[in-house]
């Protein structure tokens, strides 16, 4: 386990303190959920995939059954980009090599319908044991949308659009809710963990990280999102002329918070749009461990 490394370059006082409190473990103390990050290299054999983000979550949310449970999360891969047919194996290899408990989707699969096959089928390779599920990303509303989602569920993948999946393991069970980010209305979806129990541990998938902010998701204990592929083109992972997100930096990658104190994890994701290049963000898959603990310890 590697922390992020500082690039040699200099840092203004902002820009350490910054950078601090990424590295330190943070905390929403409505919901009692920690979140830890740090970096793990990737096999020199998975070329593709240049890196692995591991995020330990701890609550007291999570069942006592699901502690250890480990999930994968991959998103925006673009396949073809610069994602092509070596990285996709790469991906597919790098699942089974993983040995994740669930598979989760974040979107923008595909640059072409007849993509959609193959992308899928790589990625279902390794067969979740306790389960796999996506949400549809801007690009997959915009076309191959029916493909995309016949292709997922015959695979095994649950497309969640505004429902919610429950997940069991032993006498317990969580909730991966999915959100529609289709972009065609200014007024949102309303989020579908409000649904959900506030005793349930919530797992949200959302393409964009912007829906954290702008829909109610309450019950929600943490976000998976993708979309901005941390800029994809950056100064030193500082500085992004192009971001997605309407709030700026504050949900450009990474481990983010929103207005309520939900953790939001951004993921870089894995393939590119319009240029196939990557300069400083890095193509990353995010694995998120759960671990319980009593309120009395958190």
């Amino acid at each position: 386990m590697h922390k992020e490394l500082l690039f040699g370059m200099k840092y203004s006082f902002s820009h350490l303190i910054s950078v601090l409190l990424v590295l330190m473990p943070l905390q929403n103390v409505a919901s009692q959920v920690s979140v830890e990050r740090s970096r793990v290299d990737v096999p020199i054999r998975h070329k593709g995939v240049r890196r692995v983000v591991n995020y330990d979550l701890t609550s007291s949310q999570v069942p006592a059954d699901f502690d250890g449970v480990c999930v994968a999360f991959l998103t925006d891969l673009h396949y073809k980009s610069r994602l092509d047919s070596v990285g996709l194996k790469s991906v597919s290899g790098l699942l089974q090599f993983l040995k994740p408990d669930i598979v989760l989707f974040g979107g923008d699969y595909q640059e072409s319908c007849e993509s959609v096959g193959p992308l899928v089928e790589a990625c279902t390779v390794w067969r979740a044991p306790l389960g796999m599920a996506g949400v549809m990303g801007n690009n997959d509303y915009e076309r191959c949308t029916d493909i995309i989602r016949s292709t997922f569920e015959q695979s095994g993948v649950k497309i969640l659009e505004g429902s919610n999946m429950s997940i069991r393991r032993g006498d317990s069970e969580i909730f991966i809710a999915g959100a529609r980010n289709d972009f065609s209305s200014r007024e949102k979806a309303p989020s579908s963990t409000i649904q959900l129990p506030d005793t349930a541990f919530v797992i949200l998938l959302t393409h964009t990280p912007d829906y954290a902010e702008d829909v109610d998701i309450s019950n929600a204990d943490v976000v998976l999102a993708g979309h901005t592929h941390g800029g994809q083109v950056t100064l030193f992972g500082l500085f992004a002329p192009v971001n997605p997100s309407h709030y700026g930096r504050k949900f450009l990658r990474g481990l983010c918070y929103n207005g309520t104190g939900v953790p939001v994890i951004v993921s870089r994701g894995l393939g590119t749009s319009r240029k196939k290049i990557r300069l400083f963000a890095p193509s990353e898959i995010v694995l998120l461990t759960l671990h319980w603990r009593s309120e009395e310890t958190l």
